[in-house]
């Protein structure tokens, strides 16, 4: 591999791999313009340099019944080691947070919960404020999703 890393050719197969990771190795290989054995190699740089972290696939949460998103902005007074280790652990304990950043601004903690209804999202709200002290928790509703699951750009 080139010192630049990743390099142009690592970045096309990166590109390849978000748009379809169940490629085989050898049409990612043709694809790229590489033999087996040198795409083999660059795929196993990037696992080893954590770039390429798994493999997953996208699911249409609409046909499965998930038709409410929704951004939750957290804001707290409490910013110790041990309230963020509580927090995050409790966090993780809610499948429908898809997503969950510490942010900047006015907000401290933002989450994307997809959820059936609003119903369901009641309930994950009240399991979301059962046992850690918010100061306040604001949630947007997503009317459409335009563009959902983009690829990291390259």
């Amino acid at each position: 591999m080139n010192t630049v890393f990743p390099d142009h050719i690592d970045r096309r197969i990166l590109a390849a791999l978000q748009s379809d990771a169940s490629l085989s190795q050898r049409d990612l290989a043709e694809r790229i313009g590489l033999s087996q054995n040198a795409c083999w190699r660059r795929l196993k740089a990037l696992r080893e340099a954590g770039i390429i972290t798994g493999t997953s696939a996208r699911l249409d949460r609409e046909k499965l019944g998930l038709d409410l998103v929704v951004f939750v902005m957290i804001r707290t007074r409490h910013h110790s080691a041990d309230w963020l280790k509580t927090f995050r652990s409790h966090i993780s304990t809610l499948p429908e947070v898809i997503d969950f950043f510490r942010i900047g601004g006015d907000y401290d903690y933002m989450l994307k919960v997809v959820t059936k209804d609003m119903s369901s999202y009641d309930k994950v709200y009240q399991r979301l404020i059962e046992k850690v002290e918010l100061d306040s928790v604001t949630s947007y509703f997503a009317m459409e999703a335009i563009e959902e699951q983009r690829p990291i750009p390259l």
